[in-house]
């Protein structure tokens, strides 16, 4: 059957059908699901086709029939404070009747080479199988902590110097706010009309948004929440200053006669019950995100270490599965400012670990020395601490699903 297999690229025009309907295939959405939430029938049809319009994707077709396909969507990522283009994955999917040839594999190489062309040294993506990604270079980069606290647990008496406002989802103040986080939080994506849409998709019609203003009318923090059957569901909370955190719970500690219990996602990876007055509330911690390096050389070159005294070199020896181009042993000159040129040599490494192992280290998910310690990380006595000094401690906010 291979014989009658090959790549297309997508379009709106001609694979709109085919997409949807493969999708809702793969994750099981029935159209009276559909409808039983609320979307019309064209709704249905149109809901994923500013992806297919803005996103990259490709498809592998069997007899001009839509087999398996892969999206890449072009965003950028707050990446220790450098702005850098990266590659959401999305809408993976492939019919059950085509699995085991390969498709998926074909589709993530091509599309990591052109993301590779374009200058998008990072794709990340939510995995539907950790260990299916792990086997071709992606690692975990990102955790999503979910949390429950009882209306008798909320925190009271908190003092704050400004004032909430309920807005509207479409409010420039609230958009404005999420990218001026993104500007100063490491891993953070910067929100365009795609995310916004994505991030609304399956919101339900009374959610709510409020924003923290501080005593010069200025926005400092915003939550996204919903209050159903007694429950008070938070989306998603941001804060610039710890006024503006205290000033949300206040608000949140506001609605206590309405409801019987707090549920919210918190993407900062720090548990919040230390932060509470009664801190025994029950906090849960899942992977979230995958990431993986599309190219070692370029992405070293926009990556920024930490302030060092004197500049340093390492020698690392990277195995990729996948990318042969990522298969070398790399020489990283760093300056004292952290910047780093890296390139290919031929000396005897100081560390030896995988592209996954590389790629959460580098983002902040794992220490070099924990890596070292569970032998994912093989290194050179003496050249461990620098490692583990020159890397940012600092996980990666992601809060975004496309």
């Amino acid at each position: 059957m291979t014989n009658y297999i090959n790549i297309k690229k997508l379009t709106p025009e001609k694979h709109l059908n085919q997409y949807n309907e493969l999708l809702r295939y793969a994750f099981q959405v029935t159209q009276k699901q559909l409808l039983d939430y609320g979307w019309e029938d064209d709704d249905i049809r149109q809901s994923k086709l500013p992806v297919l319009e803005k996103a990259r994707v490709r498809g592998c077709f069997c007899r001009d029939k839509l087999a398996s396909q892969f999206a890449v969507y072009p965003m950028k990522m707050n990446i220790f404070n450098q702005i850098c283009k990266i590659g959401f994955i999305t809408s993976v999917a492939t019919y059950p009747e085509y699995t085991g040839m390969g498709l998926m594999s074909k589709l993530m190489r091509k599309s990591l080479e052109e993301m590779r062309e374009l200058g998008e040294n990072l794709a990340i993506l939510y995995p539907f199988s950790i260990p299916l990604y792990r086997h071709r270079g992606w690692e975990i980069i990102a955790d999503k902590m979910t949390f429950r606290i009882k209306d008798s647990q909320l925190p009271q008496n908190i003092s704050s110097s400004g004032y909430v406002l309920r807005v509207d989802k479409d409010n420039r103040e609230f958009k404005l706010l999420h990218n001026t986080f993104a500007a100063q939080t490491h891993g953070c994506l910067m929100r365009n009309d795609l995310a916004w849409e994505e991030y609304w998709r399956w919101a339900e019609d009374d959610t709510n948004v409020a924003v923290y203003y501080d005593n010069t009318s200025t926005p400092q923090g915003y939550i996204v929440y919903l209050i159903k059957d007694n429950i008070m569901f938070i989306k998603e909370m941001i804060y610039l200053t710890h006024d503006a955190r205290k000033g949300l719970w206040r608000y949140i500690s506001a609605h206590e006669s309405m409801i019987n219990e707090v549920q919210g996602n918190n993407y900062s990876s720090e548990p919040i019950a230390f932060s509470l007055e009664d801190s025994d509330i029950k906090e849960t911690i899942r992977p979230y995100i995958m990431g993986r390096i599309v190219d070692v050389i370029n992405f070293l070159n926009e990556y920024r270490f930490a302030i060092i005294e004197k500049p340093t070199s390492l020698t690392i020896k990277v195995t990729d599965p996948f990318l042969e181009w990522n298969n070398h042993t790399f020489l990283i000159d760093i300056s004292a400012d952290g910047r780093a040129k890296a390139s290919l040599c031929d000396f005897k490494p100081d560390f030896e670990l995988g592209i996954g192992t590389l790629t959460s280290m580098l983002m902040g998910y794992k220490s070099a020395q924990y890596l070292a310690k569970i032998e994912r990380l093989s290194v050179n006595t003496g050249k461990l601490e620098i490692l583990n000094r020159i890397i940012r401690k600092e996980k990666a906010y992601i809060s975004d699903y496309i």
